[in-house]
């Protein structure tokens, strides 16, 4: 029996991609919606309750909207928006933070899927916070880059608009210090204060570092490097997405720059801890557009339905 997925808002850059990866497998059948009826309230709601899946790739009132919708109790939906990633009565997607989350996810019917920065900062704060390393108040900040891609459909088309110029060189954005992933970022943390996040977009198409910086003298026991690292690495050593890189790795890279792009087209996360024992810099790379969004969602989809975690991917 093949199981039956239906994505609801397929033409945005996760929807997109999500199917493109759903196209590989012989095991789903992917039921679509006819083009006209994209936004047929009733004919939704129909294909949202014969799926055994449904990936949500819509803006968050058009999420909310389509979980209302939901009157098949053996449904199960993914949630690719910012709507439900702080409610707890949805699972976190992001399994390798714990053996709890994973076990969440799979018993699940409602998982929302981590941001793109999100994922790299909570990769990184979560094991720290929860293991005592790092202080719940710690005055965390945080700067990432991303390609435009990240900005979805709406500046991929500007950006590659003959008869614009968007970014003549890197550009800082959500210079509110309110950006959407922040309250995922604190609370899923363990956070008690939320950091001071500054995401930076660039001209390239996708990938994306995430760096957050640590005081070591502000850290109970003023931890070295190896003992961040060697606790990091403790805590992914069996995940297989979730890889901490040796110390020093960054030195082997083309004149020690280490790139956005450097995962881009898999689902891995690496993260690079640099610097030194009074100023430590903690660094994941992904892609935005993998484990950052569609690879994170097929990731849970596989829990969800009890198949190989990494299947498809």
């Amino acid at each position: 029996m093949k199981y039956k997925i239906f994505v609801d808002g397929s033409e945005g850059t996760t929807g997109l991609k999500i199917n493109e990866r759903l196209a590989c497998r012989n095991d789903l059948d992917v039921i679509r919606i006819g083009p006209d009826k994209r936004k047929d309230l009733a004919e939704r709601k129909k294909y949202i309750n014969s799926a055994d899946i449904v990936f949500l790739c819509l803006p968050d009132l058009a999420a909310k909207e389509a979980v209302s919708l939901i009157s098949n109790s053996s449904t199960k939906v993914i949630d690719a928006s910012t709507a439900h990633r702080t409610d707890i009565n949805w699972a976190y997607g992001l399994p390798e933070l714990s053996r709890s989350h994973r076990l969440k996810i799979q018993n699940s019917a409602k998982v929302a899927v981590p941001g793109c920065y999100a994922t790299g900062f909570i990769s990184i704060m979560y094991p720290l916070v929860t293991g005592g390393l790092v202080p719940k108040d710690y005055p965390s900040t945080s700067h990432a880059i991303s390609g435009y891609s990240g900005g979805g459909k709406k500046l991929i088309e500007q950006y590659e608009s003959t008869n614009e110029n968007l970014f003549e060189s890197p550009q800082l954005y959500g210079l509110n210090l309110a950006h959407k992933h922040i309250p995922e970022m604190r609370i899923i943390s363990g956070l008690s204060c939320a950091p001071i996040f500054s995401p930076i977009v660039s001209s390239y198409y996708k990938g994306m570092s995430v760096s957050v910086p640590l005081h070591t003298r502000l850290l109970p026991g003023s931890p070295t490097m190896k003992t961040i690292h060697d606790f990091l690495s403790c805590h992914y050593n069996n995940e297989k997405y979730i890889k901490v890189m040796p110390l020093g790795a960054e030195k082997d890279l083309p004149n020690s720059f280490l790139g956005a792009t450097k995962v881009n087209d898999t689902n891995y996360l690496e993260i690079y801890v640099v610097g030194n024992d009074e100023q430590i810099m903690l660094v994941s790379v992904l892609d935005n557009l993998g484990k950052g969004s569609s690879g994170a969602a097929i990731q849970n989809m596989n829990i969800m339905l009890g198949l190989d975690e990494g299947l498809g991917l």
